[in-house]
């Protein structure tokens, strides 16, 4: 397997990546639309909503907070989870700039 050579496209193109990487696995999509959908912070009840195990939960949680989509807070023994507004945000805004630069000039 070749590398990737990530240090001949620039910083956004790097971040996208990083980005659609992180996203594109089903159980993060459905663990972040459980979460923004939630009024307070989630704790336990992930692996209930979800269906899968706790350390799968775990490492797709890991996964999600190391792009700073969300954010964990210990509450004694849990630790709870919320959306990261600003950086969701931020994430927003870079998607919507890569999306809006696309011309449909072709077949």
């Amino acid at each position: 397997m070749g590398l990737t050579k990530t240090q001949i496209f620039n910083n956004k193109q790097n971040e996208l990546a990083i980005i659609f990487k992180v996203l594109a696995n089903p159980a993060r999509i459905a663990i972040l639309q459980y979460i923004s959908s939630q009024k307070s912070c989630i704790c336990n009840d992930i692996v209930d909503k979800i269906g899968l195990a706790q350390p799968t939960i775990s490492q797709h949680l890991k996964e999600l907070k190391s792009i700073g989509l969300i954010k964990g807070e210990i509450d004694g023994k849990k630790v709870c989870y919320c959306i990261n507004l600003k950086k969701w945000m931020q994430i927003q805004d870079l998607l919507n700039s890569f999306f809006n630069k696309t011309k449909f000039n072709c077949c």
